[in-house]
């Protein structure tokens, strides 16, 4: 469905692309990962035809969308991690104002924008100037505006980004719904939510793809992660730690308890790496406040990508 081809992008002597080749398939949702500055929002805008590409091509259902625009935005609906409001405008009005830009059919407008306000949930703030919505419902209108004309591909850039629990809760459902009719490419800094809701991950690092596999594959990745809170500072123990057979990486995590150091420590293997903290802690008469396997193998490896 989507296919980018050695994709490079400069902004004048700065390389924000570097040979990008992704393909992804029809009825998945593909994570985009990296940080501020990797190039996650540039690819976007690449892919959406907002930008045109240094180097290489973009085919969106065969289609690319510099040749062929009309055919390839036809097929796209994109959510912008801003969404692109006219706040003098009804949810109704601004919705019949993007199916009609979509080409949707005059005379079947009202029944489609009907449809789109119900299934994101706006059909009570159909009347409501977008002007006086809420952030999460003025996140419903831009997801419902990229609905609009039933496009086969939804590019989601930060979707969730400043809504409160419930409402983040409440987008993922929706995403999900989505993902039984679309093609997702959808971009996030939050990894659980990535794990979540998506089936295949990518990671950018400076312009360049550093990982492009399953989450099938992620979560087979080799070794263990333990999560490790003591009752003591971190210059006391955390070379004694990382000296330990089989550890690959430690990283101090943020803790709000005084006096308490929080690690992150991944080892190579998977043999009993709790038995091994256990006993260095014991036979340094450091307390033990908290130790558990963890779970969230996207950050460990995320981390390992971006590290390298």
């Amino acid at each position: 469905m989507i296919e980018i081809r050695h994709v490079s992008r400069r902004y004048g002597s700065v390389q924000a692309l570097n040979d990008v080749s992704l393909h992804v398939k029809k009825g998945s949702i593909l994570g985009l990962l990296g940080q501020n500055g990797a190039g996650k929002t540039t690819l976007l805008n690449v892919l959406t035809g907002y930008l045109a590409p240094t180097k290489g091509q973009v085919l969106i259902g065969g289609h690319d969308p510099l040749l062929e625009p009309a055919q390839a935005k036809r097929r796209l609906g994109y959510l912008p991690e801003n969404p692109p409001l006219y706040d003098e405008m009804t949810v109704r009005e601004y919705l019949r104002f993007a199916s009609e830009l979509k080409g949707v059919v005059g005379k079947f407008i009202p029944a489609h924008v009907d449809e789109v306000m119900a299934f994101c949930g706006l059909t009570e703030m159909q009347n409501r100037l977008l002007g006086h919505l809420s952030k999460g419902y003025r996140q419903r209108a831009g997801l419902a505006q990229a609905l609009c004309g039933d496009p086969d591909v939804l590019v989601l850039d930060e979707p969730t980004v400043g809504l409160d629990p419930k409402q983040i809760t409440e987008i993922r459902a929706l995403i999900r719904q989505l993902a039984h009719n679309h093609t997702i490419v959808f971009s996030s800094h939050i990894l659980s939510e990535v794990q979540q809701l998506c089936d295949h991950v990518v990671i950018l690092d400076r312009g360049e793809v550093k990982l492009d596999a399953s989450m099938a594959e992620v979560s087979q990745s080799d070794g263990a992660a333990v999560r490790c809170t003591v009752c003591a500072p971190e210059s006391r123990f955390v070379s004694r730690v990382r000296d330990l057979d089989g550890v690959r990486r430690v990283t101090v995590q943020p803790c709000d308890q005084p006096d308490h150091t929080e690690l992150l420590i991944e080892f190579s293997d998977d043999a009993q790496p709790e038995k091994r903290l256990f006993a260095l802690m014991s036979s340094m008469g450091v307390p033990v406040v908290h130790l558990s396997r963890s779970e969230s193998s996207l950050e460990q490896i995320f981390l390992d990508v971006i590290s390298r």
